[in-house]
């Protein structure tokens, strides 16, 4: 974190509060070395080859670089020193450590993965706030396996879900991509397609024409509807989450705010988009965290056409506590050193460069997410 003694900008960005406005549990169950390692890797959905380590990226040496130290270790400690260390630690006992150290004042759950910390306990760990993201996914899941019409059934479901909560989330990036067809389906093409569904078992969504209901249910909410872009697992068809394919779907999308998540390797695309809809921001998230010492690049390039209001924080942290806190580190990390780039070529002035950290860090999501004060404090 930039030294809080630099300069007025640094001295910003260091104290800063957060939100951040999509992130998962962390672990509250001991698991042994190589879950921890798995947890360091994105894209691969198997455990780790025999050789491989998940210290040996760039994410494995920022946890090597920033989170040591708060373990009581030199800041590079050898990975199996860390590890070692670690496991000292009880998960609760690491995310009341990791967590606090973040500096984020609020947390926008997406509660659609299990295994974690809920949006109470996150809350608790954190001694911060924190509040529900719906899955979609989830939501047509559930639908599925209740009695009568489904598309009944995802309404009332999204809408009482939705009641205490600050958006919606979807993972159509997963389920096929961004490519095709994303217009609102009929009546008769819904209850089609549910009941094709339901006789599988109803499981794992993939079917487009329900995807398709799911996404104009969210809009038709109205609350902030947040789309994974671009980087994730294996699972993810990477070649068809380019943003630029949904250009028809955010021409009818209303109002209804579109928060485009991670981005990389789009965050250009995204960038123009966030320029040229009203309604449309984006974010750096689990990027930035994988990224590790790439992560200045990443956020200079986030920075290019994206108006600064439309630009929003998140970690996207799951699994290891480690990812709340080293979200929030690389990101003040990462904003200082191009800002303060921008600030000693003379192309920014410092009061303009901390103005677009707070609207950066927490005002944007302030915003869009329409957290009151009390939320915030």
């Amino acid at each position: 974190m930039p030294a809080a003694g630099d300069s007025a900008l640094a001295r910003q960005i260091a104290e800063v509060p957060l939100i951040d406005q999509h992130v998962h549990g962390c672990w509250l169950a001991a698991g042994d070395r190589r879950r921890f390692e798995n947890g360091l890797n994105e894209a691969n959905t198997e455990p780790l080859a025999d050789f491989d380590s998940g210290f040996d990226s760039q994410l494995g040496f920022a946890v090597r670089a920033h989170c040591a130290p708060l373990l009581g270790l030199a800041k590079h400690a050898e990975a199996d020193d860390y590890w070692q260390r670690r496991s000292q630690f009880s998960e609760l006992d690491l995310a009341r450590l990791f967590l606090p150290a973040a500096g984020v004042t609020h947390w926008l759950v997406d509660t659609g993965l299990e295994g974690v910390a809920g949006v109470d306990q996150l809350a608790e760990l954190s001694a911060g706030r924190a509040r529900e993201v719906v899955r979609l996914e989830q939501v047509a899941e559930q639908a599925a396996q209740a009695p009568g019409d489904y598309a009944t059934a995802f309404e009332e479901i999204l809408h009482r879900r939705a009641a205490n909560a600050v958006g919606t989330k979807s993972v159509l990036a997963y389920r096929g991509g961004f490519d095709g067809d994303l217009t609102e389906p009929t009546a008769a093409q819904v209850a089609e397609a549910a009941a094709r569904w339901r006789d599988s078992g109803g499981v794992r969504l993939s079917d487009r024409v329900l995807l398709r209901f799911g996404l104009h249910q969210a809009l038709r909410l109205g609350k902030p509807l947040q789309l994974h872009v671009g980087f994730g697992d294996r699972d993810c068809d990477l070649h068809k989450t380019n943003p630029l394919y949904l250009l028809d779907f955010l021409r009818q999308s209303g109002d209804t705010p579109i928060v485009l998540l991670h981005c990389y390797p789009y965050e250009r695309e995204a960038g123009y988009l966030a320029q040229a809809f009203n309604n449309v921001y984006l974010d750096g998230g689990l990027s930035i965290n994988h990224l590790g010492a790439r992560g200045p690049a990443f956020i200079a390039r986030l920075l290019e056409l994206a108006p600064f209001r439309k630009i929003v924080y998140s970690s996207d942290a799951f699994g290891p506590a480690e990812l709340h806190f080293l979200g929030a580190m690389l990101w003040r990390n990462g904003i200082h050193r191009v800002l303060s780039r921008f600030v000693a070529d003379g192309d920014w002035s410092e009061s303009d460069a901390t103005r677009v950290v707070d609207v950066i860090a927490y005002a944007n999501a302030a915003r869009i997410y329409q957290l009151d004060a009390a939320d915030r404090v």
